[in-house]
């Protein structure tokens, strides 16, 4: 191995632990007893290890119906949002549209304004559809992302099209493409937009907490913000509530890192 590889080697393994450090400390803390979690000069590994703290957390606040709620709005998300996506890259992938690269370019145009833009409008929809504290209201506004569409477009220009020549011959129509071959070949791609949907869905709490008023409607994360300010004082507890808010994503994570890394690299930039 040479000198400059070895380098290279140590400083990405020094920036991955100063990236990994919050995360490390926030489990260490989750396991310290409440004198422990508060002690100073504050040490790393606990003096012992209280693992009741998550019962104890568990028992706090109804995590399990945050965990519930976020899931149904993940779930409905990330459906939403591949078959919006899907549908909307094929046809500015593979069909006559006139004006095609005019549409796509105006979708792409959007991605430059800010997410905060759309709060006070899409609020007011909800409001006259009637959706207010409802999943809908969780899950519509967000079924739709131009970013999806970029990434499926892009895999759907990858396929050849000798493909599309020989259904047709077979009169395969162009839904029945889509679903049969198209998608198909473009799991990893599909799998990397479920990811990342996901997460986005997972994590989301400016839009939860102001569409919705009922604590049976919370997500994980608005929970968690409920649950800081009951045990403010309990830092091993409201770290303990935080490892099990995060736990889902990195095993998610972990889960579909192959075909993440699979989406990545065969996602190319041809137009």
């Amino acid at each position: 191995m040479s000198a400059r590889r070895a380098v290279l080697y140590v400083v990405m393994a020094g920036a991955g632990l100063v990236m990994a450090f919050p995360f490390l400390w926030m489990l260490s803390t989750s396991l310290k007893s409440e004198s422990d979690a508060t002690s100073f000069p504050p040490s790393l590994l606990p003096a012992q290890w209280v693992i009741a703290n998550y019962a104890d957390a568990w028992r706090a606040a109804p995590f399990g119906r945050y965990f519930l709620n976020s899931a149904i709005i993940a779930s409905g998300t990330v459906l939403l949002g591949l078959v919006t996506a899907s549908l909307a890259a094929y046809a500015l992938a593979r069909m006559r549209v006139p004006g095609r690269s005019f549409i796509f370019g105006a979708l792409l145009a959007t991605l430059v304004i800010p997410p905060e833009v759309t709060l006070i409008p899409n609020y007011i929809s909800m409001q006259r559809l009637g959706w207010y504290n409802t999943y809908l209201a969780l899950i519509v506004p967000f079924g739709a992302s131009v970013f999806n569409v970029f990434l499926l477009r892009q895999a759907f220009l990858q396929l050849p099209g000798e493909l599309y020549e020989a259904a047709v011959l077979e009169g395969c129509s162009h839904l029945r493409f889509l679903a049969r071959i198209a998608l198909p070949l473009s799991r990893p791609t599909l799998a990397i937009i479920a990811l990342l949907t996901a997460i986005r869905a997972w994590n989301d709490f400016q839009w939860p907490l102001i569409i919705t008023d009922t604590p049976d409607l919370r997500p994980i994360q608005v929970g968690l913000t409920v649950f800081r300010s009951d045990v403010s004082t309990n830092f091993q507890l409201l770290m303990a509530g935080s490892v099990m808010a995060v736990a889902p994503v990195v095993a998610l994570f972990l889960f579909a890192q192959r075909q993440l890394i699979q989406g990545i690299a065969r996602t190319g930039i041809r137009g």
